[in-house]
């Protein structure tokens, strides 16, 4: 599809007058108020659970959201869009990964950004727990890229009721994902997804003697050393390279079959021209390609409004408007 060129419309507020701030800001300081989730403790076939967050009102729409890195359904930008989908007379499900529910999770590995077996079992539920006429995926970040993945490895496989899908700040090429993370500029981002994720590892390995060598964590010197000493291992795979093959979208986006929005900002302060993969997208059939000069990461936030453009943005998509 042609990208998409109506993105001038998004002004944030005066004082968010760079991308940090766009992106930051937001997650601080925006609270979304009167979401009421319905939590569901789900079993995966391999014994392993996952927390669902419903939005339960007899609808015969379903929109599943995914979160970003170490992120659950009570960050801004996952209430924000379920309340405007709630309100749109949707259904919502807010799932969490693995161990990002408040609770860890039972099995040696976590998650991370490729894993799509997970998102695939808690749709087959989803439209096991009741007869939904359509669904719609948005992803945030690492949401955004699961997302994607998932629709991508798939193709024409999907349930049919999925009929359309929205990705935010995605990153979905993780190898340079990575190298962004060690700018001197993105050091808070980089040492806040460290810290989580220290604090679990070092937990995960309390229940798993012997299987994790956190003396590792003193050799990360750079984003990419976690990738190699943790993520890599911990999710089977030999080095971060054969991670990042296996992990990141855009590998995977020639197989999607739906209509498709991926919005990422042009200064996303952790996000590269490599995550939105023009050479895909303007060739593609399904996916439109939005870039929208300001918006952050998973920012988007408008000044004295209840929602943010991105929850707009995306219902303007949903709904058949805006995307061609």
């Amino acid at each position: 599809m042609p990208i998409v060129s109506n993105s001038a419309s998004f002004h944030p507020p005066y004082f968010q007058f760079n991308g940090h701030l766009q992106s930051i800001i937001p997650g601080v300081f925006r609270e979304v108020k009167n979401v009421q989730y319905e939590r569901e403790r789900f079993i995966l076939s391999d014994g392993d659970f996952l927390d669902l967050d419903w939005i339960k009102k007899e609808n015969q729409n379903l929109v599943i959201l995914t979160h970003g890195l170490e992120g659950n359904s009570n960050r801004q930008y996952v209430k924000g869009m379920a309340k405007m989908f709630s309100q749109k007379n949707w259904d919502v499900l807010a799932w969490h990964c693995r161990s990002c529910s408040g609770e860890m999770n039972l099995k040696f590995r976590l998650y991370n950004h490729g894993e799509i077996g997970d998102i695939g079992e808690v749709i087959n539920h989803a439209l096991q727990t009741k007869d939904y006429q359509k669904v719609v995926l948005i992803g945030f970040s690492m949401g955004g890229n699961i997302s994607m993945k998932y629709l991508g490895v798939h193709g024409k496989n999907i349930p049919p009721q999925i009929k359309k899908c929205v990705a935010f700040s995605a990153p979905c090429d993780l190898k340079s994902g990575a190298e962004i993370l060690n700018n001197p500029t993105n050091k808070i981002y980089r040492d806040r997804f460290l810290r989580k994720l220290k604090a679990k590892i070092e937990y995960k390995a309390s229940l798993f003697p012997g299987k994790i060598d956190l003396n590792n964590f003193k050799k990360i010197k750079v984003w990419r050393d976690f990738d190699e000493l943790f993520s890599a291992p911990l999710n089977g795979f030999s080095s971060a390279d054969a991670f990042y093959e296996y992990a990141s979208a855009k590998n995977f986006m020639p197989g999607i079959t739906i209509p498709t929005l991926l919005v990422n900002a042009q200064n996303d302060p952790i996000l590269t021209p490599e995550c939105s993969p023009k050479n895909i997208c303007e060739k593609h059939p399904f996916i439109h390609l939005e870039n929208p000069k300001k918006g952050g990461h998973c920012g988007f936030m408008l000044a004295n409004d209840t929602f943010s453009w991105s929850e707009y943005r995306a219902w303007q998509f949903v709904k058949g408007e805006g995307h061609k």
